[in-house]
């Protein structure tokens, strides 16, 4: 429950463009998350995906990626390849290889991302 104050919280200030007052919060909250849940916990991978969307939007993108990587790991493996969740890192992912000139890359997850929300869609075409 803290670390998901905590996460939230890091949230508002990182949409808000407070970067340095959301990064402490983002790391204690999978500080709590790994301690708590373990390293390959789904919420544990949730917290690292948030991390790097920080390290993203600061243009800290050797920071960021190690964190983007590590989350999808996790989320393939505990989730599944085609979950919705590894669908989100896999497009932060691409957005941080695209920042880095390295299109094929980003493309590649793009295309992955893009067909899991196909099939959700075709599995729940009321959602």
């Amino acid at each position: 429950m803290v670390a998901t104050s905590l996460n939230n919280l890091a949230t508002v200030y990182r949409k808000q463009g407070r970067y340095a007052e959301a990064e402490p919060l983002y790391q204690r909250a999978l500080s709590i998350r790994e301690k708590a849940m373990g390293p390959e916990h789904p919420q544990t991978a949730e917290s690292l995906n948030n991390l790097a969307v920080l390290y993203l939007a600061q243009g800290k993108y050797t920071q960021g990626e190690p964190f983007f990587r590590r989350a999808l790991t996790i989320k393939e493996k505990v989730l599944g390849l085609e979950h919705p969740d590894v669908a989100t890192t896999l497009e932060n992912y691409a957005a941080l290889l695209r920042k880095t000139g390295r299109k094929v890359e980003a493309k590649e997850l793009e295309a992955r991302a893009k067909a899991i929300r196909a099939k959700q869609v075709q599995e729940n075409p009321t959602r």
